[in-house]
């Protein structure tokens, strides 16, 4: 099975090229792996965001099995000045899979707003000057109507939070799927690039069919029978909400507790019992992972008009725009969810910059000027309805900085102990201990995905490991999941996709590789993506946890920095850093 097409778009030329990359396959897998290299070879050094590549790359189990439904967008990050990595889900990866294109590599920018039309081989540049400052929603609903073919069809689009130039605006994929951190929406609105349609009509054929057969349907058995991704089909990842809160490590009001009294109001039980409608899966994915609330809003005041929508939620969402604001009904939350969807924001950073801002109100670092009038109070979604629009419309100097994350806003009004980032990219939904620290400040995206040092920091409470064992297993972890990215893989499988399942379902699609191949690849691509942040003045000689996860108790008692530089030292010397 060939592959290797690369489809490389010229923003500022308006041409497009399809280039074989063969070689780039072989050696990286795909994904992640291919991405970096491209974005590498293609990004100099101090290169601007809004002149960076954007690489969507997808890898060779995409579309042949289940759960190997992500793309990977590699961009320079807006919000931390180097390495912007994101995946979604949706049905993009179907469609660049049946549009022919491995990977595709859009650079330079327009002069004036555009979407791309992509239908196999074909680029159309079209005008979007109509649809320049709609919302998401808006968008995509356009798009639908000019663009036909559902079923192979994909459609991203940004919100004016991306038109706007917020360091963390978010892509929409297929309405319900995302490009959330680390601001891709950003550099898509700098390029004055409105949305992408991607569509195909070929087919694919597999070299082995009788063995595909049989290894599909065991990885189908694995997914569906094994009870190995149970917990994602039936609360999903709002499950995590009730026994983080138990643990004491469920962020509350801009981390300054981790215990929510409101934690039974927004629990996934409780949105599962009271607006749950419907679930949904990515293409091709059995499990339904993507939970859907039907929502009730009013949408004039004046004259009691009211709507209902759909709006899907996860534990990621539920953290940031509930327990970190102090807000504790389902109704608030997916207020604030459809709010943060249709201006194109990422909700986890927008939901810990309004913490901050509402705590820095508190204590005097920001005025009611600052804010637009505004006096924020925990729990408050009407005023955290406002901010969220002043955040993607700026209507004064604070919110443009609020657009830039907490690192810039706490370094202009001071309370930079009440921000909580990792290299200028806010923290994800979780304080249970020392590996959570270490994973995010040396991830990669320093994201909980990248090595999930909370889930060692839980089996530690029941088995205690030394800060060498522990910087040993977040340095495996993040070459594994290297591998996953690469084969794009989605990382809720990973129970199913083990080494062994991983070399079968390769093999019977033409690719013989062995588990050593694979890990060294895996650590071959981290240090790519490492030599990209490198460049881009990322120093890991220069790292500092919020001082605000030091200050409170975790699961683990009092986090003291000496057990997170021994930490760190293991993990430097595991991954020869």
């Amino acid at each position: 099975m060939n592959r290797g097409q690369l489809l490389h778009i010229d923003l500022s030329a308006k041409t497009s090229e399809t280039i074989e990359r063969q070689d780039l396959f072989d050696k990286y897998i795909g994904g992640v792996g291919v991405a970096s290299k491209l974005l590498l070879d293609n990004c100099p050094p101090n290169t601007p965001y809004e002149d960076s590549p954007i690489v969507f790359a997808i890898g060779p189990l995409n579309l042949f099995y289940p759960c190997c439904a992500k793309t990977v967008a590699l961009f320079k990050s807006p919000l931390t000045g180097n390495l912007g990595e994101s995946y979604a889900g949706g049905k993009l990866s179907m469609a660049m899979r049946v549009a022919g294109h491995d990977a595709i590599m859009i650079t330079g920018k327009l002069d004036k707003p555009h979407y791309l039309l992509i239908q196999d081989d074909t680029v159309e540049f079209r005008n979007a000057h109509a649809l320049w400052g709609l919302s998401t929603r808006a968008t995509g609903r356009i798009l639908k109507e000019k663009v036909p073919g559902e079923g192979r069809r994909s459609i991203l689009r940004i919100g004016v939070a991306g038109e706007n130039q917020v360091r963390y605006a978010m892509v929409v994929v297929d309405t319900i799927r995302h490009f959330g951190r680390l601001g891709l929406g950003c550099v898509m609105g700098a390029k004055k690039l409105k949305g992408i349609v991607v569509a195909g009509t070929q087919s694919h054929r597999v070299p082995l069919v009788k063995d595909y057969k049989t290894e599909f349907k065991k990885i189908h058995e694995l997914v569906l029978r094994s009870g190995r991704m149970d917990k994602y089909d039936i609360l999903g990842t709002a499950v995590n909400v009730l026994p983080l809160n138990e643990l004491q490590a469920l962020p509350t009001r801009n981390f300054s507790s981790f215990a929510f009294e409101g934690a039974e109001g927004i629990s996934g039980e409780r949105f599962a019992d009271d607006v749950l409608v419907g679930k949904s899966s990515c293409v091709p994915c059995p499990i339904g992972c993507i939970h859907i609330a039907e929502a009730r809003i009013q949408f004039n005041k004046k004259q009691r008009d009211y709507g209902t929508i759909y709006v899907p939620y996860d534990y990621e969402l539920i953290f940031a725009l509930g327990s970190n604001l102090g807000v504790g009904s389902t109704e608030g939350v997916l207020q604030l969810i459809e709010r943060v969807d249709l201006r194109g924001l990422d909700a986890m950073s927008a939901g810990v910059v309004l913490g901050w801002m509402t705590e820095a109100y508190t204590k005097g670092f920001v005025t009611q000027e600052d804010l637009g009038g505004l006096a924020p109070r925990w729990g408050e979604v009407d005023a955290y309805l406002k901010m969220l629009d002043h955040i993607a419309t700026p209507p004064n100097e604070f919110y443009t900085i609020a657009g830039q994350g907490v690192a810039a806003l706490s370094e202009q009004y001071g309370g930079k102990e009440l921000a909580v980032h990792f290299g200028g990219n806010e923290a994800s939904g979780y304080h249970t201990g020392p590996a959570n620290i270490v994973g995010h400040m040396v991830g990669i995206r320093h994201s909980h995905l990248d090595n999930a040092g909370y889930s060692i920091d839980q089996k530690t409470l029941s088995k205690s490991m030394t800060s060498e064992e522990i910087g040993k297993l977040i340095a495996e972890e993040d070459t594994w999941r290297t591998v996953l990215n690469s084969l794009v893989i989605c990382l809720f499988a990973r129970p199913v996709f083990t080494p062994d399942v991983v070399l079968d379902a390769l093999k019977v699609l033409g690719e013989e590789r062995t588990i050593d191949e694979l890990k060294r690849i895996g650590e071959e691509v981290f240090h790519l993506r490492m030599r990209f942040k490198n460049q881009e003045r990322f120093n890991l000689d220069n790292l500092s946890p919020p001082a605000r996860l030091l200050e409170r108790l975790s699961p683990h008692g009092r986090v003291e920095r000496t057990l997170i530089d021994d930490i760190l030292h293991h993990w430097r010397q595991t991954h020869n850093l």
